[in-house]
Parts: structure tokens; sequence; C-alpha cells
């Protein structure tokens, strides 16, 4: 075989695919030459293109508008509909974008990403256009009245840049204006003003952070009775510097640089804490959202308003700022709840509404609808399909507490009444109890014989919460019919580092402490089996990214726990990570390995300083994208070159595209998720 070893920073290396092919071809000799292997990839592509699937919409100027891909569009149409036309059993859409013809007539595998309008005509847009799913794209200006790509128009070429509209002739715009313009993580550290009719190259720049920044963005933000322009400069993943920028003067934003400003509503900056924050005799805790106006916040005299805090039994998980309101999500035990707030100026107060949703799933806030002031929300459960319900300005302004109108429900996918949710605790090494779901047939006995598929993440304060497996669109994967139905168990565990229990559950497995993750990991798959559930040859783990570390650091530390592992885009090599692509805008989570003190706990856990030769590891499935330009995918294949010349088991499956998220199309993701349960089916049950 080619040698592997190599760390190539062109993702795309002669060497490295000639491996790729290789080792790619052998596992799928092993795992696809099956008929289960057909079952499960049939299963999982009927779901991924089933009809009854639902649209994630994007209101603009009294349009939704939708990605959809299918079977005649395997990359996409993106089109768009009146909400009176959404309503119907038959919607009727009108095409926008045809991204594979575009990709056909241009010879390119294009994969859409944003589309940024001005407001509020929404008629001139930017469309961002990714080769095979990278995070680096370009940026074509479009017109939303004819149809077609503005020639002449604005364009950025590939790069990973950034771009917001001042006005329909003017942008924000920040993006590898030349070798100097990037960050080390490769992201931009100059800030520019582009005129219609100028060339990129002219553009004028009017801030700039230096290069061990993460990155710098200007973008204006626009509410129905004023604008902000704001500059972020991010010093690390989590500390930032505000600023306004007003008739050409930047006014810094007294708040603590872990804050994030979630939008604006009417004249005030609706921001989140992440801190203890002291502000003019006034104390507000973390996980707290407050309301100002950014002259205040700036110097000039007035107050910070608190608008919602986080209790010991409830944080806030997100907050989506529309013209009508201001909607907050909040977890209480991982379970979702939904109010919205509205300024009621006659009487200087705030109006809280409750919109009422079953308890036991998560809601998701996907827009606002700033035509008419109200929010999309989409709910789902474990065992209940996703739905898509439409929040109307009339039900929150007034505090009406009607139910939210039940737009579109998705077909299910597999029979939920059959199964049952219990959610239990693990004690970690620490004491910390950690809790995590179960999902299993009613009629399953805990006699510690049940397959176990068991998801997690555990970082960057991500909260990874219930989803229904038939929409195939989350981190936890396609659980039911490809796993549940045929009598598996799945397990999703909430552990330290990430978001599920408020800001101090991510920092409490940060940098030195991330081995907490690790042990709150392990300690509910030993939970799993002191309850009976299953035996620890029978527990199959999966983690993506942050997660594909997760269960290959474990894997290290504590192979007898495990009978198989699944590691999708992971970071492997910890001495090298920060070097390659988007990795230096880690290091304030994991540390900064050229520091001795820093490198002697990241040493203590990277997975692959820590393969041994003479251990016992379980099985162990790696998939990866070759344009993953965030993970590198030489951590992916370095891990399993070391496994193979170990001696150990090990498969590999390397996707051509996809970018970080491992596929492009809807039949590579039904390969890859086939491949995964194909695994764990053949490893789990021998």
């Amino acid at each position: 075989m080619s040698d592997p070893h190599l760390w190539l920073e062109n993702i795309e290396g002669a060497i490295a695919l000639d491996w790729v092919r290789e080792v790619n071809a052998q596992t799928e000799r092993q795992l696809t030459q099956s008929s289960l292997y057909q079952s499960l990839y049939d299963e999982a592509l009927a779901a991924l293109n089933s009809e009854s699937r639902i649209p994630l919409v994007t209101e603009r100027g009294g349009y939704l508008y939708n990605l959809w891909k299918d079977v005649l569009q395997p990359r996409g149409l993106y089109r768009r509909t009146r909400l009176d036309a959404f309503r119907e059993e038959n919607v009727s859409w009108e095409s926008v974008i045809d991204i594979d013809a575009l990709s056909e007539s241009e010879g390119q595998t294009w994969v859409l990403g944003s589309v940024q309008c001005l407001s509020p005509e929404y008629r001139h847009c930017m469309v961002e256009l990714s080769p095979g799913g990278s995070d680096a794209s370009e940026y074509r200006e479009f017109d939303m009245e004819t149809f077609e790509f503005v020639e002449g128009g604005f364009f950025i070429p590939l790069a990973k840049s950034s771009m917001s509209w001042i006005d329909e002739n003017t942008l924000y715009v920040g993006t590898r204006f030349d070798d100097q313009a990037l960050t080390d993580a490769g992201y931009p550290r100059i800030a520019k003003i582009w005129h219609r009719g100028t060339s990129l190259a002219s553009a004028e720049a009017f801030m700039s952070t230096d290069r061990t920044s993460v990155g710098l963005t200007a973008q204006r933000i626009v509410t129905e009775t004023d604008h902000f322009d704001l500059v972020i400069e991010s010093r690390s993943f989590w500390s930032r510097n505000w600023y306004e920028y007003s008739q050409g003067e930047f006014h810094q934003l007294n708040i603590p640089s872990t804050s994030v400003v979630a939008g604006a509503y009417r004249d005030q900056l609706v921001i989140r804490l992440n801190e203890d924050w002291q502000f003019r005799n006034q104390e507000y805790l973390p996980g707290s959202v407050v309301v100002a106006n950014p002259s205040v916040l700036a110097g000039a005299p007035g107050q910070v308003e608190l608008l919602v805090a986080s209790t010991a039994n409830e944080i806030v998980e997100d907050v989506e700022v529309g013209f009508g309101g201001i909607a907050v999500t909040t977890l209480e035990s991982v379970r979702a709840r939904l109010y919205v707030y509205t300024q009621v100026p006659a009487m200087n107060r705030w109006e809280r509404t409750r919109i009422p949703f079953p308890d036991n799933g998560t809601i998701n806030v996907i827009g606002a609808d700033n035509t008419t002031g109200g929010f999309y929300a989409r709910y789902e459960s474990f065992t209940t399909p996703t739905s898509l319900y439409y929040v109307s300005a009339k039900m929150h302004s007034v505090g009406m507490g009607s139910e939210p109108e039940l737009l579109k429900s998705q077909g299910p996918t597999f029979n939920g009444d059959e199964f049952r949710v219990d959610q239990f605790h693990a004690q970690s090494r620490d004491g910390t109890r950690i809790p995590y779901f179960v999902v299993r047939a009613k009629s399953s006995e805990l006699d510690g014989q049940n397959p176990v598929h068991m998801f997690a993440y555990g970082g960057f304060r991500l909260s990874v919460t219930p989803s229904y497996s038939g929409t195939y669109e989350h981190l936890s994967g396609a659980y039911g019919k490809m796993w549940l139905e045929r009598g598996g168990i799945f397990v999703l565990p909430n552990i330290r580092g990430g978001g599920e229990f408020g800001p101090a559950w991510h920092a409490a497995a940060l940098r030195e402490n991330r081995y907490k993750a690790f042990e709150d990991f392990e300690a509910v798959a030993e939970d799993l089996v002191h309850r009976g559930v299953t035996s620890a040859e029978k527990i199959g783990i999966e983690g993506r990214s942050n997660g594909g570390l997760l269960v290959t650091a474990t894997m290290a530390r504590r192979p007898e726990l495990y009978g198989a592992v699944v590691a999708g885009v992971p970071l492997a090599d910890m001495r090298r990570y920060h070097k390659l692509l988007a990795g230096a805008s880690w290091m304030a989570e994991y540390g900064d390995p050229e520091n001795p003190e820093d490198w002697a706990f990241i040493s203590r856990y990277s997975p692959y300083q820590n393969l041994d030769a003479q251990a016992q590891y379980p099985p162990v499935f790696i998939y990866s994208s070759t344009r993953d330009d965030r993970v590198h995918p030489g951590h992916a294949r370095k891990l399993m070159a070391k496994l193979l010349e170990q001696g150990h088991e090990a498969y590999y499956f390397e996707n051509i595209e996809g970018g970080h998220g491992g596929s492009a199309t809807n039949e590579q993701l039904a390969h890859r998720l086939a491949l995964t349960y194909r695994f764990f089916w053949l490893t789990l049950t021998r």
C-alpha cells in the first residue's frame, strides 16, 4: 500500500488518495457483500428521499424558501412558495436555482450553502456555493426577480469568506485578498467595504486583527425600526471583542468577551451571557439573556435589561430574534420548552408567552417571519416524527396561549408506539450525575444481551437532544428502521463538554479537564452493564468530529468497555491538530500542543499517540471526506494506518466529497449509514 502516514496539506495529494482508494475498496468488499447491507441501504435511501420529509424553510419577503433533494435532484432544487400555498396538502413550488443543472453545466459538483439577501426587498442576494461541500466557497450575486446570477455583479472567489449586505451597492467582505489576509486558522483577518462597480482588490479596509486570532467579520443587523453595524473580532473560539461601527468610528461594546450577540430587536441588541457580569451595579449570571442599546454598552447613560435568566433546572438553549419578538428555547433535563418575548413600550415591560409543545422532545426555531412577525418551529422526539409549526404574531403578542399551527408532519419511518424512552443517570468518577436516554422496544428484556448503539459528542457547548431517526439529519444518525426495529437499543449520553446544562457544563470539560468528558462517557457504558441493559462486548460507540476524538480516546483508555467503535471525521493526532486547516481556532477548547504544560495533558489522551500494539481494541470503523477542509482527513488516515500496522481489526471509508458533513447527496449518506450499521451488526452480534 501507499504510505498514509504523510501529513498532506494538499487534501487531494496523490499518494494519500491511492491509499484511500485501496482501503475503501477493501472495506466495501468486507461490508457491502451481503443482503443486510443492501436492505440497510434501501431503508436509508427510502427515508432520505421520502416525499413526506419536512422541508426546512426560510422566510424572506413573504416567501418560504427551501432546498429539496430527492432521486431526481440529488444535489438539490432551491425553490420557494407562499405560506398560504405551503399550508395546502400539495404545495406548489417555484423553482429558483437547480443545483444539479448548474453542476452539470459548469462541470463542478456544487453544494449550496447560505443565501443572504438584502432586506426588506430581498431581491439582491449572495448565493454561496462550495465544491463538494467544503467550507471554502464562492459567493455569486443572484437576482430573486429574474432568478438569474447577475452578470458583472458581486463575486467572491473560492475561500473561507464572510460577507454582509450594507445596501444594494455595498458589501462588508472578508476573504483571501492576498496571502496575508487570513489568520492561522484560515479565516479572514481583514474587514473591507466593497462598492459595486469596483474590483474586489480595491475594496476599502477599515479594520484588521492579527494572524493569531480566529478571524474578523463585519455585519449589518436590520430590525423593523433600526439597523446596527457590528464588527466581531474573534480572539479565540470562545472570546470576542464586539464593536459598533458608525459613521467611520468604532465603539467597543462593554460586554464580556465570552458573550454572543444573538441579534437585534427594535433599537436593542440581544445578548447571551456565558459568564458572570457586573454592569452599573447590576449582576447578571451565566446563561442569561439581556437586551441593551449599543450606545449604552459603549458608555452612554442607560441600563441593561434582563430578559431571561437560566436556572438550576432550566437553561437557555437557543435564541432567535425576529421583527415580531424574541424566541427563546430552553432545556429542562434535556427536554425543550419555547417562549416568545415581546416588548410592550406603553407599559414599559416585556410580555412572555409560553408556546405549548409536548414535553419530551426537541424544539428548533428555524426562522422568523419578518413579514408578519411570526416564527417557524420544528418539533420531534425519539419516537415522534418531525412536525413543522407556525407561531403567529397574534398568538404570542397578546399572550393568548393557544396552540401553534401545525403546517406539516412527516410520515413515520418506523412504529414509535412499539418503543419506550427512559432517562437514567450514571455517576462519573468525580461524583457528577450524567443523564442519558435509552430507547428500546417495550418488549425487550434487560438480560445483558442487547446490542447497543451509543452516540455522543461532548464538546464545543453543543447540546445533543432527542431526535427522530427518520430525519437522518441529526448527529444521532438513523436508529429507527436500521437499528431499533432489528432489536438494537439506542443510547444518548449528555456528557460534560456539551451545552445541555449551560455554560458551566461545557466549561467543566475544557482543556486540562477534557478527560472528564471521557470519564462521563465511560460511566454511562458501565452503568448500562450494571443495569443489565447490555454487556461490554455488545456496546457499539459512535462520535463525529469532536465526538470522533471522544470515542477513539476512550477506546485507547478503556478498550474493555466496548465491542465496536465508529469514528466519523475524527480529530486523532492532537500533537498536530492546530497546524492543519481550521485547527488553530480550537486551542481555546483543547489547549496549545506547542505549550509543554498543555501538551502534558493533551498527550495523555491523544488517540494517535496512545494506540498500543499490545492492547485488545474492539473493531473500529473510521469514515472521513477528502473534501473536509475543517478537520483534515489526514487525522483519519493516520489513525487507520496505525491500527492496521499494529494488527488491529479496522475498516475505513473516505467519501471523495461532502466536506465536514461527510456526504453531498442522499445516496452518499445512505451508503455511509448502511456501512455503519452493517459494521455494528457484524461486530456486535458475532
